[in-house]
């Protein structure tokens, strides 16, 4: 069991430093790797670089200056289990981290359906209403976790997103109740690995089970393309328990690490 799951995160591990690539150019920094996105878009983070040397606070110092200079937020995300001297690194860089449980599904995803009057949509690129609909479900998802709104996307960006959610390496879906749109949440590919992201449901429909019917969808859909291992990293224990409920099962931690 324990080399199983050792296995598995470091197929996560991997995942981590790949699936940047599509997005952003990687940037080395001593043991440490910076994701600069190409184009506009939600920001990448530093990590370590896989099997490199040790990493310390005046690598994470010297890696937040890079980020303050490209107007980029000082933030830096890793496996604990991957890059155990990370911990340490960023609180001597005077970073508080935090640690996240780190679930993966267990076969298929248990029926989690959406409540009576919700529906759950899984945008597509030959969505003639694609470009209201991302702006919708972005709007759910910066109200959810109280981030400022984005703008709307340009003709560039709608392309490069239809090509995305074309080639499956990245999966939208928007939740609409009786009062209009109430959830969203997305996954990211690399290869045979999906990730689950930016699940959130807005304050005055949640705890109805919509956090979890939205997770279980991206999972049924990672799953029908074919993906092997498919995971999240959790806010906290309580968050993971919804997840548990649709089939994840924690394996670990991850690490997150942000400048106020």
């Amino acid at each position: 069991m324990e080399g199983s799951l050792t296995a598995v995160v470091r197929r996560i591990d991997g995942f981590c430093d790949e699936v940047p690539r599509q997005w952003a150019t990687a940037e080395d920094d001593g043991p440490l790797r910076l994701f600069v996105r190409d184009g506009r878009g939600w920001p990448f983070y530093a990590r370590p670089v896989p099997g490199g040397r040790t990493v310390t606070g005046p690598d994470v110092t010297r890696v937040r200056a890079r980020q303050r200079a490209l107007r980029l937020p000082e933030a830096f995300e890793w496996v604990p289990a991957a890059a155990p001297s990370m911990l340490d690194a960023v609180r001597d860089a005077g970073l508080t981290p935090r640690l996240c449980p780190l679930l993966v599904l267990d076969g298929e995803p248990p029926p989690a359906p959406f409540p009576p009057g919700y529906e759950g949509r899984l945008l597509g690129p030959a969505d003639g209403d694609l470009a209201t609909a991302i702006g919708v479900l972005n709007w759910v998802a910066a109200e959810a976790f109280g981030l400022a709104s984005q703008r709307g996307l340009s003709t560039a960006e709608l392309a490069v997103l239809r090509d995305d959610l074309a080639e499956g390496r990245a999966a939208r879906l928007l939740v609409t109740g009786p009062d209009g749109p109430v959830a969203a949440g997305s996954a990211q590919r690399s290869g045979d690995v999906v990730e689950i992201v930016g699940v959130g449901t807005l304050p005055a429909a949640r705890r109805q089970g919509l956090a979890g019917a939205v997770t279980a969808a991206l999972a049924e859909a990672a799953r029908a393309a074919g993906a092997d291992v498919v995971f999240l990293a959790a806010a906290d224990e309580d968050a993971a328990r919804v997840y548990q409920r649709v089939g994840f099962r924690v394996v670990g931690h991850t690490g997150i690490a942000e400048a106020s």
